[in-house]
């Protein structure tokens, strides 16, 4: 059958195959024991785990390494075009880093959609006091599930833009390990689904967080929510060592450290953090599903646990992620603004140098979200300090952005828009973390709407808008056509003021005392038509999020065939076709000159050879 030919359809058939048999198998086991059949969580939790294998089994993932382990033939990845469609290869297991990148880029953003449409469910319900649509549980289930899954979102294009964008900035016609690059995507896929699935096997109210003891005694969706984050930690370990050996082996001839684009530097300071840090939250995760199933104590202050231990595994991966998201976004703007000023970046080296110093100080201040924990007077200040401190590099970078803005040639095309919108949401998040960070204002704003407003600040500000920026910028690369730059304005004009709009009315009520995570509130605070404000701002960013998808869409079947550099870049991917081929360079380019210097007289970067008839 010709649908079964895609990679995906197999793959979520073996996946739906292996839940199936996982669950009959446990079930199997637990009556063979003397136990009921039936008990959700350990069938549940068997089914999910033998579903993801045999979901990674469907899609071809494992079909190479078969071949190798018993002595047959494993073909080395290809690196030409294919004949036929292209658009085939994004349903299926292919190693090419081009093709990766985009099954990175639309996944993250359908997932964002996901998340967004929760949030915009439960806000209507937030808009008014009282209870008007939804039950205080429901609302519970549908603000910790847009939580969790606008952080796999984000995750999800951080793999996007890595994984297309490294491999030609350097020079290297791929990831260095490609069938591993394929697979960190697709074992991202069954974690996923797991997530979302939660809402439908009865939700998590823990929050995005997932604390215990609330995590242990939530209903079966939480498992399924520990579960799913635990396998997108694996893929973005996975990933992060393809990374960081692709920038230190395979930068291309004359690309020094400090000849590399400032992208490449946010991305190997952001695979460090995720290398060593992603396994923190999936060993905690791990540790509160084995209290569920199989009734441990951890984190049970009755069998010798410490909730508070929970908290430490969990920030000491969750804070430094939030540098996973920002890193690769701040990258963006330091790649973008160059190209839109005509100018070259100033302080190159100290911008490079700061994402490493971000990456460094990130482990050290985990604890600032647990003020209120009662850690001691010690701790706390040490935080504190450390909390400060990143405020040093992030400034150096504000500094060089300002600094390359001045006296420039600025021109305002979509990509420039969202880097200028990026830099004023996220310079507001900065300004606010302070707020955070001193031991006397936190516990005064802590778990209120100040703080969801300083963390949408630095979302939005850090990744959310850079991402945008980067699509816009790269869409001609990736497909050859160009978008609707009147429709990425309007995109851009309803999302800054949406987002603005929502987020100071959050400062205010947080300010004002209006807790989070909760679905009601008492009419008499006047909180009610901050509210209605921060849920029209949400609907504003709704509206434009859906006019970009149709935006992309529309232009990548039907958009005006792009020339080969419409923005003038020296940068190594802008000097391919669009698309690029597969191996990108048919011999490698040479690096001559530093990566930014437009507007100097006489100035090159890279020196490519011309392709010949027979590569194309």
């Amino acid at each position: 059958m010709r649908l079964f030919s895609y990679g995906l359809v197999r793959a979520l058939v073996y996946g739906v195959i292996g839940l199936v048999a996982g669950m009959a198998v446990t079930m199997a086991v637990r009556a063979a024991l003397g136990l009921a059949a039936w008990a959700a969580a350990p069938v549940s939790a068997t089914g999910s785990i033998v579903g993801t294998l045999t979901f990674l089994w469907g899609v071809g993932a494992f079909t190479d390494w078969w071949s190798w382990a018993r002595g047959a033939h494993a073909a080395e990845p290809p690196h030409h075009h294919r004949d036929g469609p292209e658009w085939p290869r994004y349903l299926n297991f292919d190693p090419n880093h081009r093709i990766i990148g985009v099954q990175y880029t639309v996944t993250s953003v359908i997932v964002m959609l996901t998340g967004g449409l929760l949030a915009l469910t439960f806000r209507l319900e937030l808009a008014q006091p009282g209870m008007q649509i939804m039950t205080t549980d429901t609302y519970n289930y549908l603000m910790s599930a847009h939580g969790i899954i606008m952080i796999a979102a984000i995750l999800m294009g951080v793999g996007g833009m890595a994984n297309f964008l490294i491999p030609m900035m350097i020079g290297a016609p791929d990831m260095a390990f490609p069938r591993v690059n394929a697979l960190s995507y697709w074992i991202a896929v069954p974690g996923l689904i797991m997530v979302v699935s939660s809402l439908f096997t009865g939700g998590f109210d823990t929050g995005w967080t997932g604390y215990p003891p609330l995590g242990v005694k939530a209903p079966l969706g939480a498992q399924f929510f520990y579960l799913g984050v635990f396998v997108v930690g694996l893929s973005s370990i996975i990933g992060s060592v393809n990374y960081i050996v692709t920038i230190i082996k395979m930068r291309a001839p004359g690309m020094t450290w400090f000849r590399m684009p400032i992208f490449v530097w946010g991305m190997f300071a952001t695979a460090l953090i995720q290398l060593i840090a992603t396994q923190f939250i999936g060993m905690a995760f791990l540790m509160v599903v084995l209290e569920r199933l199989l009734g441990m104590g951890f984190f049970d202050p009755a069998k010798g646990g410490d909730v508070v231990l929970f908290q430490h595994i969990f920030w000491f991966y969750s804070h430094p992620a939030v540098y996973v998201f920002i890193l690769p976004g701040l990258g963006v703007i330091s790649e973008l603004l160059p190209v839109f000023v005509r100018k070259p970046l100033f302080g190159y080296k100290w911008v490079a140098l700061s994402s490493m110093f971000i990456a460094l100080v990130g482990f050290l201040v985990w604890a600032h979200h647990m003020f209120a924990t009662g850690l001691g007077m010690v701790l706390n200040n040490a935080f504190m300090v450390t909390t400060l401190l990143v405020a040093v590099p992030t400034g150096v970078k504000f500094f060089s952005w300002l600094a390359t803005l001045w006296g420039g040639k600025i021109t305002f095309e979509t990509p420039m828009l969202f880097v200028l919108g990026s830099w004023v949401i996220f310079l507001i998040g900065g300004l606010s973390g302070p707020t955070n960070a001193f031991i006397a204002t936190d516990l005064y704003v802590h778990d209120t709407y100040f703080v969801v407003a300083h963390f949408h600040h630095t979302m939005f500000g850090g990744f959310v808008f850079p991402f945008f920026a980067a699509i816009y910028y790269w869409f001609p690369k990736a497909t050859g056509r160009m978008y609707s730059e009147r429709l990425g304005k309007i995109h851009f004009w309803l999302m800054l003021v949406g987002f603005h709009l929502m987020t100071i009315a959050m400062f205010w009520i947080g300010l004002h005392g209006m807790r989070r995570r909760i679905a009601d509130y008492d009419p008499t605070q006047g909180f009610g038509p901050w509210q209605t404000v921060t849920t029209t701002g949400a609907y504003l960013v709704g509206i434009g999020v859906t006019i970009f998808v149709i935006n992309m869409i529309r232009s990548a079947r039907r958009g005006e065939v792009a020339v080969p550099n419409p923005w003038r870049s020296m940068s190594p991917e802008w000097q391919l076709p669009s698309p690029p081929p597969d191996g990108n360079f048919e011999t490698p380019p040479e690096v001559i000159g530093d990566p930014y210097d437009y507007g100097l007289a006489g100035a090159s970067y890279v020196r490519v050879a011309a392709p010949s008839a027979a590569g194309h």
